[in-house]
């Protein structure tokens, strides 16, 4: 026969998640980066992915907006955005309290979807 679990055991293993959350969001300091997809071997690279080659797709995209989703990281990046005004029941937390969350979605997004993420919240917030 099974052993009864107590309520006091419940509730610690309740908050066991969190307990870790603190732990594991300290150790990384977030939960998402930012690579280049691009080859940087070395400087010289530069001049192709930055200036003045980076020049060329540009006026590309200038002439023809729809080549930013063939020149660019545009056709799978999503934006993951807000102003920390209602996040996940939590209320009113402001925007730096609310980028976990916001970066959890982001890692939802990237490994669901495969999508990059652009930016995440904009550090205020309406009056």
């Amino acid at each position: 026969m099974a052993q009864k679990v107590t309520k006091e055991e419940l509730l610690a293993k309740a908050k066991k998640p969190a307990e870790d959350a603190m732990v594991m969001h300290s150790f990384y300091r977030g939960k998402m980066q930012t690579l280049p997809r691009a080859v940087i071997r070395d400087y010289k690279d530069f001049a192709v992915w930055y200036t003045p080659g980076v020049a060329a797709p540009c006026k590309a995209i200038q002439a023809d907006r729809d080549k930013a989703y063939e020149y660019t990281s545009k056709w799978n990046t999503v934006a993951v955005v807000s102003d920390g005004t209602r996040v996940l029941g939590l209320g009113n937390i402001g925007p730096e309290a609310a980028m976990p969350v916001m970066e959890g979605k982001a890692m939802l997004f990237q490994i669901s979807w495969r999508c990059g993420r652009g930016g995440n919240l904009p550090g205020y917030q309406r009056p």
